[in-house]
């Protein structure tokens, strides 16, 4: 079976040989981890995210970046494909593991997670775990970890230091909310899963979503950054259903839209619910648009829709 992590040091090599043109820097930890600062104290930028994407994905990818309107308004954008649904996106890319060391804190994602089983259930789900002497992460992190976060990784996923790699960057950095909103087939695919959907049925992945522009303030920038993702990303499936009944009513409950939270920038739906996720309802958490084709009958369903005013009250657009 296909290894993330191996795959995804592939994207790490060619990181490190492009460390200058992508505006990141590359240091050796005191424990001989590798750590990839791609958005903390370098400037990183929308190469960097771009990679910072495949790294997530554990390599099994097509990234791209373009720009698109929205009602008007011209926007950067990440395009995602992916051949491996299940373990790139919910085996390697989903953010499921919360790193806590000391006062250090950040949201863990990437091929390290098959290493670790970060959560457990969802990797007994797609009936996937990696195996490597070498493990990959990726920190949403507005620091740098410290030896203790670094070697809390490293005994998770059963490697040396040495033979650990992590990358960061801050949300509020470009190439922060760039992989950010390069999350948006997982979004898809987590959402129906949560629905009950099986992902190893799904064969193949797309999805597109606008890249958040940059906001000082962490919190707002984290608010943007979902916006992208709830109010414009947009995400495509290729499966193999048994049932269209079945698939037709969980597809019909995948999108943003229907959310009982919906309709408002999330900075303000968060700063609403004391700043704590888990009083917000969950189902706000998907792509807005999402279309999934039943290749066992050819039929296509197509639920939730692209809200650019929305988006744009996200991002405070004037026009002078």
């Amino acid at each position: 079976m296909v290894s993330v992590n191996k795959s995804a040091m592939n994207v790490v090599q060619k990181m490190v040989d492009r460390r200058e043109r992508l505006g990141i820097k590359v240091e050796k930890a005191e424990n001989g981890a590798t750590i990839i600062d791609a958005g903390v104290k370098a400037p990183g930028g929308f190469l960097a995210g771009k990679y910072l994407t495949e790294l997530c994905l554990g390599g099994l990818c097509e990234v791209t970046l373009a720009s698109y309107s929205y009602d008007g308004l011209e926007l950067p954008a990440i395009v995602v494909q992916t051949d491996y649904p299940s373990i790139a996106l919910l085996g390697s890319q989903f953010a499921g593991w919360r790193i806590s060391a000391g006062k250090y804190f950040a949201m863990g994602s990437g091929p390290a997670r098959a290493l670790s089983l970060k959560p457990k259930d969802l990797y007994a789900k797609i009936e996937y775990k990696d195996s490597s002497d070498e493990a990959v992460c990726v920190l949403e992190s507005d620091s740098l970890p410290p030896t203790e976060a670094i070697d809390l990784i490293a005994n998770a996923c059963g490697v040396e230091p040495r033979n650990l790699y992590i990358a960061v960057a801050a949300t509020s950095s470009i190439a922060g909310s760039t992989q950010i909103s390069g999350r948006i087939v997982e979004t898809g695919l987590h959402r129906l899963t949560e629905l009950g959907f099986d992902p190893k049925k799904a064969l193949y992945g797309s999805g597109r979503a606008p890249i958040a522009p940059s906001h000082p303030k962490s919190t707002q920038a984290m608010g943007r950054t979902n916006d992208m993702l709830m109010y414009a990303g947009s995400t495509y499936f290729s499966v193999d259903a048994e049932n269209d009944e079945e698939l037709s009513k969980i597809v019909a409950k995948a999108p943003s839209c229907i959310s009982s939270a919906y309709g408002r920038p999330f900075y303000e739906i968060f700063k609403a619910a004391n700043y704590d996720f888990y009083q917000i309802d969950p189902a706000l958490f998907a792509p807005a648009q999402i279309v999934v084709n039943n290749i066992k009958s050819g039929v296509t369903f197509c639920a939730g829709y692209i809200n650019s005013d929305i988006l744009k009250k996200s991002i405070a657009l004037t026009t002078p």
